[in-house]
């Protein structure tokens, strides 16, 4: 990018890419603080662009449209791409704009895959090497996909000129990152006050707080407890095992989840096992034996029968998140709804 003082002469433009289902909360998580730091400054700092190789009319997954223009040859050079993808995005292969992104990276543009536009990036070879990071639900699936990159869960990542971002409200934080980097802190902190978007997050801080329990954070023993679970969910680990690298009594630990999640440790683990498997049935070609394997499932019978009651469908139906048939997204099985149904149901 250039200097301060030589970005002060014009706009810096916003090249906002959009692909088909894209989530328009999250385009205009990243357009609102840019338009308000339009109206705090004596003059316009910031211009932007939708377009798509897609068509001229893109539908966001709510099902509203956006007007696009064509895949710009030369985009301006005090410009950002910022790649916007979701639901389908794992498997979004234009070729036309694939070359196109390309082609900017050679030439030095500053590019920002958002959400599951991070997948775009990695399927045109713009990752290989670099940290990245897309939203929780699919990391599982893009790790697993692109072992060339480092795969980290936080709201958002910088790595020599290429952007990845969760996607969400991770997107105010990430354009305020960017207002603050370019135009200031104290511009940055004016525009959080406009939208009451506050704390404002550093590019680490966690994609997920409550795990299903609730609005409040977990204590620091249960984040712990869910943090090894979740890293060792190909060879899950012993309760003892748990508490014991926590320092902490197995009953003990035992007993914060009862109180956090009313239910046990053990049963806990199972859900992200789960949760797990239908990341990768969504963005990987690996076969059922291969993910109930890779989710720590010692058959396959037993996956197929605890994936079907706790999402109501096969194994092999989650293998399309959205088909082209249904109208709206539909990603049933929440934590909250599955914790609740096993207050009361016995240990299998």
């Amino acid at each position: 990018m250039t200097s301060s003082s030589e970005a002060a002469l014009e706009p810096w433009h916003c090249v906002c890419v959009l692909t088909p289902r894209f989530n328009m909360m999250t385009l205009y998580a990243l357009l609102e603080p840019l338009r308000i730091a339009n109206y705090l400054s004596p003059s316009q700092i910031y211009s932007h662009q939708f377009v798509s190789a897609d068509g001229d009319s893109i539908l966001a997954s709510n099902g509203m449209p956006q007007i696009c223009e064509s895949l710009p040859e030369t985009p301006p050079r005090n410009s950002t791409i910022f790649v916007f993808g979701s639901w389908g995005g794992e498997s979004y292969a234009n070729p036309r704009l694939m070359s196109w992104l390309r082609l900017l990276r050679r030439s030095g543009y500053q590019i920002c895959g958002i959400e599951m536009g991070s997948y775009i990036l990695a399927n045109a070879g713009l990752l290989s090497g670099l940290t990245a990071t897309t939203h929780w639900s699919y990391l599982k699936g893009f790790k697993e996909k692109f072992s060339g990159t480092r795969v980290v869960e936080q709201l958002f990542t910088e790595d020599r000129k290429i952007m990845t971002c969760a996607g969400g409200t991770a997107t105010f934080d990430l354009a305020l990152h960017f207002i603050k980097q370019y135009r200031g802190e104290k511009l940055a902190g004016e525009i959080a006050d406009q939208i009451m978007h506050h704390p404002i997050r550093t590019h680490e801080s966690p994609q997920r707080i409550t795990h299903g329990r609730g609005i409040d954070s977990l204590p620091t023993n249960v984040r712990g407890a869910v943090e090894i679970i979740e890293n060792n969910i190909e060879d899950p680990l012993r309760v003892a095992e748990i508490a014991s690298r926590l320092g902490i009594s197995q009953r003990q630990l035992e007993r914060r989840f009862k109180s956090n999640f009313n239910c046990s440790v053990a049963r806990f683990g199972q859900l992200m096992r789960l949760q797990h498997a239908r990341g990768l049935l969504v963005t990987t070609k690996l076969g059922i034996s291969e993910i109930a394997t890779a989710s720590g499932f010692s058959s396959q019978s037993h996956f197929n029968h605890a994936f079907k009651k706790c999402f109501g469908r096969k194994p092999s139906h989650y293998r399309t998140a959205w088909s082209e048939s249904d109208i709206a997204p539909y990603w049933p099985g929440t934590l909250s709804s599955f914790l609740d149904s096993v207050r009361t149901a016995p240990e299998t």
